[in-house]
């Protein structure tokens, strides 16, 4: 999971609600035909604007900004040059009893088409088609969401315009301006904390989400080709680690060193006699 998704809700929710606590009573800040005016006239704008089919499958987007993959850009290179390793000394047909267990679905469909002897012309045409499209996916529920963050300001505005009518109607009974004020206020402030706290910052983090990802299957891409041509495991590594940052670069060297020690300190089985 990503931690600074969650850590920056957190703050944003304790810092406006002790806030709120500090100011007096909580209580005045909940108003339901607030509620219903933000949430309801965001949603429906969305569903006006998308199709429902898109509308319900961006949840399975929005996991990306509070996940992590299940191997980092590092972990990946390590893995592919494991992987170049065995290849060069057994054979690509000796991944096969393996190619399920990487624990990285694009890589293991890519090994995948290569042990089952494609061509490498074949082998990136799929593979970049695949990260064409989960781009074209991605990029489309950060649509969605972006939209959602523009209606939200929009409906509060028209939940004041709303609260404003009620309020100037009732000018004959003081007792009854203090419903229509809260609409007016409240409307404001809940459409200004989803589409600001929430929805805005959760479309900016899937589109760097996405970029990240486009860019650990393009690697993935260069290794799997690399292995297929039979090319040594230092060089592929080295030549991976080009989509690295330095410090990117330092852990992939971490974890060579931490196998190679690990290899180093297990004991060597000796034949019999």
């Amino acid at each position: 999971m990503d931690i600074t998704t969650i850590i920056g809700i957190i703050i944003g929710l304790v810092l406006i609600t002790s806030s709120i606590v500090m100011g007096g009573d909580v209580s005045i800040f909940f108003n339901l035909p607030s509620i219903f005016i933000t949430l309801g006239g965001t949603l429906a704008a969305t569903l006006i604007h998308f199709k429902i089919s898109h509308v319900a499958g961006v949840m399975k987007i929005v996991k990306i900004a509070f996940s992590d993959p299940k191997l980092n850009s590092s972990e990946l290179i390590a893995t592919m040059v494991r992987i170049a390793e065995r290849a060069r000394k057994e054979g690509l047909l000796a991944l096969e009893e393996d190619v399920n267990e990487i624990g990285d679905d694009f890589l293991e469909r890519g090994m995948q088409l290569v042990i089952d002897g494609a061509d490498p012309e074949l082998v990136q045409e799929v593979l970049e088609t695949e990260i064409i499209y989960v781009a074209e996916r991605h990029a489309q529920g950060k649509s969605i969401i972006e939209a959602m963050a523009s209606y939200a300001p929009a409906f509060g505005m028209l939940g004041t315009l709303i609260g404003l009518v009620q309020m100037l109607n009732q000018l004959n009974d003081p007792s009854k301006i203090g419903a229509g004020m809260a609409v007016a206020i409240l409307t404001t402030l809940y459409g200004a904390l989803l589409a600001y706290l929430f929805l805005t910052p959760l479309a900016g983090k899937l589109g760097v989400r996405s970029a990240e990802e486009v860019l650990r299957k393009e690697l993935i891409v260069e290794g799997i080709l690399a292995v297929q041509a039979g090319h040594n495991p230092r060089m592929i590594e080295e030549k991976l680690k080009s989509f690295l940052s330095p410090e990117g670069r330092e852990s992939v060297d971490m974890i060579r060193d931490r196998r190679v020690h690990a290899e180093q300190q297990t004991p060597v089985e000796t034949a019999p006699g």
